[in-house]
């Protein structure tokens, strides 16, 4: 699939120590895109060589010495809008990929008749372990936008992929859906989670340990089960003929999250995250193999907070209910 004379197809990636994917995300970005633009923020892992020798990818560095979603897709942006025409951007993080019925789908009419300012929607689709699962969201998710050069603005985490103006006309598509390839890499999906816990402790004041839980732990019975629908065939069957092999995705050994929060134990100490849930892995033990000796990274929770973390989780699934809503408000005034 390529856009018509006048529309300009643009891929808008941010990466980060992506290289247990990132092959397989830039074949297929390219079966549609015209140009795909990643901003890349430090990556050590061979990342950053795979993208500066792949033909037809853009790459811009991240200069940002903090974790800073809005400041990333602002610059992916920016990148963007040098190029002339009608321009069409879709965001897709590093471990995500638009359906291979892309490349054959009406859908793209749709969108290249779309007027500027239109905010593009797809389905979400979740991969689950097995590949046979995915966890889909019931509402479509913002993941393009028909560029009109209206001025962008995010958050620091969990920011919007592209512009979304308030009372912009809204497109919702449905036969090419984002996939996204995540949950397939389990432990690596938790180490990130383990991550996000510690920044969002670290950085919002808002949240509480308790809100923080339920929000990175969402995946343990917290889905519906009209959410949980089996997979397309069309959705993998074209990446599996042009050999992009999605299916057999591998986390890395050691990953950059659990590095950087044992960066965050060392600079702040184990006793300011010990209401947080990263304490499933045994922190001293990691440190040792990466040679980080001497300092003490040993799980600091009394007998009652680890209690209290093995109920969050037993009653992941059961929020709404009147006994886990009273454990909640006992929490929240023990500090939770």
């Amino acid at each position: 699939m390529q856009a018509s004379d006048d529309a300009v197809l643009i891929c808008l990636t941010p990466t980060r120590n992506e290289a247990w994917i990132i092959k397989q995300f830039l074949a297929a970005a390219k079966n549609w895109a015209d140009h795909i633009v990643v901003a890349d923020q430090g990556s050590t892992d061979g990342t950053f060589e795979e993208l500066k020798s792949t033909p037809g990818v853009q790459v811009i560095i991240n200069d940002s010495l903090v974790f800073d979603e809005a400041y990333r897709q602002s610059i992916l942006l920016n990148c963007a809008r040098q190029f002339e025409g009608k321009r069409i951007l879709i965001g897709l993080d590093a471990d995500e990929a638009l359906s291979a019925n892309c490349l054959e789908s009406k859908d793209w009419e749709r969108i290249e008749d779309a007027k500027p300012g239109t905010v593009l929607r797809f389905r979400w689709v979740n991969i689950l372990p097995g590949f046979t699962r995915a966890w889909i969201p019931p509402s479509h998710s913002a993941f393009g936008y028909v560029d009109d050069g209206c001025d962008f603005s995010g958050w620091r985490i969990h920011s919007p992929r592209v512009p979304q103006p308030s009372g912009a006309p809204v497109l919702d598509l449905d036969e090419i859906v984002v996939l996204h390839f995540q949950y397939v890499a389990w432990a690596r999906m938790i180490a990130k989670h383990r991550w996000y816990q510690a920044w969002e402790h670290l950085n919002d004041e808002q949240k509480g340990p308790l809100q923080i839980f339920r929000e990175y732990h969402h995946m343990y019975g917290g889905w519906d089960k009209s959410e949980i629908h089996p997979i397309k065939p069309e959705w993998l069957e074209g990446y599996d003929r042009a050999g992009i092999d999605f299916r057999s995705l591998k986390s890395e050994a050691v990953t950059s999250w659990d590095k950087e929060v044992l960066q965050m134990l060392r600079e702040r100490g184990g006793e300011h995250f010990r209401k947080i849930a990263i304490w499933d892995k045994n922190w001293m033990v990691f440190a040792g193999q990466l040679g980080m000796n001497g300092a003490d990274f040993s799980d600091p929770r009394s007998i009652s907070e680890k209690v209290f973390h093995r109920l969050l989780m037993a009653t992941q699934g059961r929020r709404s209910s009147l006994g886990v809503r009273g454990f909640e408000r006992l929490l929240r005034g023990l500090g939770w």
